[in-house]
């Protein structure tokens, strides 16, 4: 039954981003907006799995699949299944980004499940969300804090400087500083 479930789900899903896709190739602008955002948190999420060794390289090769998704939109065959075509994208990405590393890299992982593309994108928010406490926890309460209170809650300098008892300039400081600090720990440059 559980199967069954998640086959629908599947399904339903990829029914869903297809005619977002068929109507962004009719000149539906929107639509094809929504479906490059949907599309972005599958993939993500795809490669994700597949480059956990190289964390740094999944927003790059998403951005090369979803340009070789753009530019083949016109290859696509409305009688085939929209994941398997944007499957064999990704895969070919995939393979082209391991060419050049070692047979055991490649080989190691399976690039042959096209149903884990689409599988659980609702689980993308909650990764993205851990990685970034864990990043923040490496920071020092003057950069956390205010990168917190402002940037992810939306407060105010005012307000944060009154919660901290830290001053504005201390507060603006702190999230320049703190958010520079972040990038390099994301670069792996720190």
């Amino acid at each position: 039954m559980e199967r069954t479930t998640h086959n629908d789900a599947l399904r339903s899903r990829e029914i869903h981003l297809q005619a977002l896709f068929v109507a962004g190739l009719n000149g539906d602008e929107r639509s094809y907006r929504v479906f490059l955002s949907e599309l972005s948190g599958h993939v993500r999420g795809f490669l994700r799995t597949r480059l956990q060794r190289q964390p740094g390289e999944v927003e790059d090769l998403l951005q090369e699949v979803l340009l070789a998704v753009h530019n083949g939109r016109q290859t696509y065959r409305l009688d085939q299944p929209l994941t398997a075509w944007v499957f064999a994208i990704t895969r070919y990405k995939l393979m082209d980004f391991f060419r050049g590393r070692s047979r055991h890299e490649v080989f190691n992982d399976s690039l042959d499940d096209e149903a884990e593309l689409f599988a659980e994108p609702h689980l993308e928010p909650a990764q993205a969300s851990r990685d970034l406490n864990k990043l923040l926890k490496q920071l020092p309460e003057r950069q956390r804090l205010p990168i917190v209170h402002v940037k992810l809650e939306g407060l105010s300098v005012t307000q944060t400087a009154q919660m901290t008892g830290l001053s504005e300039s201390a507060v603006k400081i702190g999230v320049h500083r703190g958010l520079k600090a972040l990038a390099q720990m994301i670069r792996g440059t720190r």
